[in-house]
């Protein structure tokens, strides 16, 4: 077995790990404080005005019935075409649209070169029917991929430079991320002309997935782009990035989580240790004392209020 499978191996179980501590760490977190933001996706009748099952008499002894799907059609065009930054920030979208439909592009040819490879183990290989459609596929998507990915790149990275709004909020991790998606794009596209069917790639999979020795020898663009991309992906979990899951847990948990608290055990216990927690903020309006004072004494008492 090689270095380069060894090191694909290593790579991955790290992002396997992190990432799943990643996703414990968000599913565990404590409940947060209500924001009653209206209208909510998953509500009926009265989502169409901005209100909420709150307004029906006895709303706490009446069955709750939210549309899930109505979630789900709210959060596919933010997720595929970044709606709010598209209405919010029209000049920054034009960039950061190409830049993440690059990213899911090229996921999504990576994807069908794994298809490829466990059709090529079940002695389905690119000469046939199913293995030339996901040979086919996986060149389309990962090379508009690689190309959409990379102007997302070069404008994300001017206009981070250019705008004030930006530049003064922009850290050299910022561009140094950037600049290591960017190279991995251009190198996959280097790596499809040297490759033009993946085959080589394909096989570098099959070893992979097999546990044998490499089929083919990679070329030195294959050894560079593979170098930048399985450090990228042991290294993503532990960046800021996995923000295209904590957002899930944004919306779900935080925005959207509208339901009463009715006397439930578990809750009850729950918001009684989180009172219990000191305050550590130092706004004059929280007057938490440099952390002497917890949530309870916060929230029960008017900062404002005439000391007699």
């Amino acid at each position: 077995m090689s270095w380069i499978q060894i090191l694909t191996y290593l790579c991955g179980a790290i992002f396997i790990v992190a990432f799943a501590t990643k996703l414990l760490k968000y599913a565990t977190m404590p409940m947060h404080v209500r924001w009653e933001l209206y209208p909510i996706p998953h509500e009926g009748k009265h989502k169409s005005y901005g209100g909420s099952f709150y307004e029906e008499i006895d709303h706490w002894k009446n069955e709750r019935h939210k549309d899930h799907l109505a979630q789900y059609m709210f959060m596919l065009p933010e997720i595929l075409f970044i709606k709010a930054l598209y209405e919010d920030n029209r000049s920054l979208w034009y960039w950061s649209f190409p830049f993440h439909m690059g990213l899911y592009l090229s996921i999504a040819g990576l994807a069908f070169l794994a298809i490829g490879a466990i059709l090529q183990i079940m002695g389905l290989p690119s000469s046939t029917a199913l293995g030339s459609l996901a040979q086919s596929l996986t060149i389309l998507l990962g090379v508009v991929g690689y190309v959409l990915g990379t102007i997302g790149v070069v404008g994300l990275v001017i206009k981070r430079m250019s705008d004030p709004e930006l530049s003064e909020f922009s850290a050299p991790i910022d561009y140094m991320n950037l600049i290591w998606l960017g190279a991995i794009f251009v190198t996959g596209f280097l790596v499809w002309l040297k490759d033009p069917g993946f085959g080589i790639s394909r096989d570098y999979l099959v070893s992979i997935i097999t546990f044998s020795p490499m089929k083919d020898q990679l070329t030195g663009m294959h050894y560079l782009n593979l170098l930048l991309f399985l450090s990228f992906f042991a290294y993503f979990p532990f960046t800021h990035m996995t923000h295209m899951v904590s957002k899930y847990f944004m919306w779900d948990k935080v925005k959207w989580d509208d339901n009463p608290n009715i006397g439930d055990p578990g809750v009850d216990a729950k918001i009684k240790t989180y009172l219990g927690y000191p305050v550590t903020w130092s706004a004059a309006h929280i007057g938490a004392q440099g952390g002497k004072k917890s949530w309870a004494d916060v929230a029960t008492e008017n900062p404002w209020a005439k000391k007699e």
